[in-house]
């Protein structure tokens, strides 16, 4: 079934199963309406002189420049043009799907001005495969995502670059190919098109989505460093958490004692310590305070998707036109921020606990670095140095972006969000952080190794997903195969999807 666009239900699922999966898409009846009635209102407006930004003006500092009726359609044209000035490498074709099926959802609230044409080819283009080439960087995240939204709006008329079929090619190439006509821009169109963070908003959902499963596999990981430590299981209790209130917290004391359920740690047939290190028993409330810091990031993606992200806004029903900021796009950039900073923390929790199952003088009796042949061997004592080196590189990523605004169109566009320098660094701390998790996993898997008491269900099930790819660490082998391995293997959610078989799903505070 295909995703209906009508500007209110678009959720971060809807956009990865469209984006990612290849869903198809298509626009409401009722959101055509609208386009159309708000159409007429800017037509009108038009016919009667009335000014307006972006339509028979200039835009930025140059808003007070007049364009006369000859000016007015050329003008869309050459705006695409000057904007489309990114640079780098082209953004991957998940992100600008999702970024199109954003902006169109936004036109399909009725409030753009744009034709239907635009829209309607967008949803054509989406459910031919036909994916613009877009640059990853330029925008600055504030009178929208201009620069690689303007690249998309190029296949508007039949121009710049796209990917199908597998080949990058010249857009109008493609459309040829499919049978889609170039609907060419009018009054208003081009605008329409770019004036919103839909790019950086689109790859803040798809990366959410990714980092509430990879905080799943966080505190699977988590379970199995605990069970080969030994670990004190009084601190994931669900009354200790509950009596504090974090939601996330919660949430995450029943994941790790779900996956340690059956464990001989929780039936008190191990001895253990009285009290453990902060790295074990903080388990909970470090995980926890990110996944409430999702949540709220979830939130505010979503309310994005589904908001009048213009300027300026067309009212139909009032017969008048407003002014504003809309497309600013601090609301997502500064909780992504803190999400990029909140898996950096996890990471070095993470760490935290690896070092702990490789230091002979904390692992409780555990050999050293893993091996049973240390001195000859070093076992796994290189993988922390590879998970350190990951990890400081996403401290120094973790500065915040929202707080970087440097002025530009001579100053008119005097503070803007850097949300597009938000998402892509968050995109780098979330890749090393699937490098980080897959070495304590393997890390922990080869700690149990040594252990003989029985195991919660949830560890087993991991461990024998994580022994399907990489073998006990018998002697010394070179060790980036198993690391670049594994990281994939959490990418994929291959630890999730094996402990969820056993327990069921593990438990979301997003949801």
């Amino acid at each position: 079934m295909p995703i209906i666009l009508d500007g209110t239900g678009l959720t971060i699922e809807k956009i990865v199963q469209v984006a990612r999966d290849g869903e198809a898409a298509d626009l409401a009846p009722g959101a055509l309406d609208r386009i159309r009635t708000c159409r007429t209102l800017l037509e009108s407006k038009i016919d009667a002189g009335e000014v307006m930004y972006g339509v028979n003006t200039g835009i930025g500092e140059l808003a007070n420049v007049r364009l006369d009726d000859s000016q007015i359609r050329d003008f869309q044209k050459y705006l695409i043009y000057n904007h489309a000035a990114g640079i780098g490498k082209p953004v991957a074709v998940e992100r600008i799907r999702a970024a199109m099926l954003g902006r169109v959802n936004v036109q399909a609230k009725g409030y753009s001005g744009c034709r239907p044409e635009i829209p309607q080819t967008y949803i054509v283009l989406l459910n031919a495969g036909i994916t613009p080439v877009v640059s990853e960087k330029g925008s600055v995240g504030a009178c929208g995502d201009l620069a690689p939204m303007s690249q998309i709006a190029l296949s508007l008329m039949g121009e710049g670059e796209c990917f199908y079929d597998g080949r990058r090619m010249p857009t109008h190439e493609a459309m040829d190919d499919a049978g889609i006509p170039v609907p060419g821009l009018q009054a208003r169109d081009g605008l329409s098109a770019i004036n919103g963070s839909n790019l950086l908003t689109a790859i803040s959902a798809l990366l959410l989505y990714d980092a509430e499963r990879w905080i799943q596999q966080a505190e699977i990981a988590a379970a199995m460093s605990l069970e080969a430590l030994l670990a004190n299981m009084n601190p994931y209790t669900g009354r200790l958490h509950e009596l504090r209130g974090f939601p996330g917290a919660v949430t995450s004391a029943a994941n790790l004692s779900r996956v340690l359920d059956g464990s001989d740690l929780v039936t008190g047939k191990v001895q253990v310590k009285v009290q453990d290190a902060y790295s074990m028993r903080s388990t909970p409330q470090v995980i926890g305070a990110l996944r409430d810091q999702l949540a709220f990031a979830r939130r505010q993606v979503e309310i994005e998707l589904n908001g009048v992200g213009d300027n300026p806004i067309f009212l139909p029903d009032e017969d008048r036109v407003l002014t504003g900021a809309n497309f600013q796009g601090t609301p997502v950039s500064m909780p992504m921020d803190m999400v990029g900073a909140g898996i950096a923390m996890i990471s070095v929790l993470s760490e935290r606990r690896l070092n702990r199952l490789l230091n002979p003088a904390l692992s409780v009796g555990l050999p050293a670095f893993l091996t049973k042949g240390a001195g000859m061997f070093s076992g796994m004592m290189l993988s922390q140095y590879t998970a350190d080196m990951l990890i400081v590189e996403q401290r120094i990523l973790s500065a915040p972006a929202c707080v970087q605004s440097i002025p530009a169109a001579a100053d008119q566009e005097d503070f803007v969000s850097m949300g597009m320098n938000t998402v892509l660094k968050t995109s780098q701390i979330l890749e090393n952080a699937w490098g980080v998790l897959g070495i304590e996993l393997m890390a922990a898997a080869q700690a149990l190794d040594f252990r003989e008491h029985r195991f919660g269900d949830g560890v087993q099930a991991a461990h024998a997903a994580i022994r399907k790819h990489v073998d006990y660490l018998d002697v010394d082998r070179p060790l980036y195969s198993d690391h670049n391995t594994m990281a994939g293997v959490v990418e994929r959610c291959e630890i999730l999807e094996a402990v969820n078989q056993v327990t069921g799903p593990l438990d979301s505070s997003w949801e």
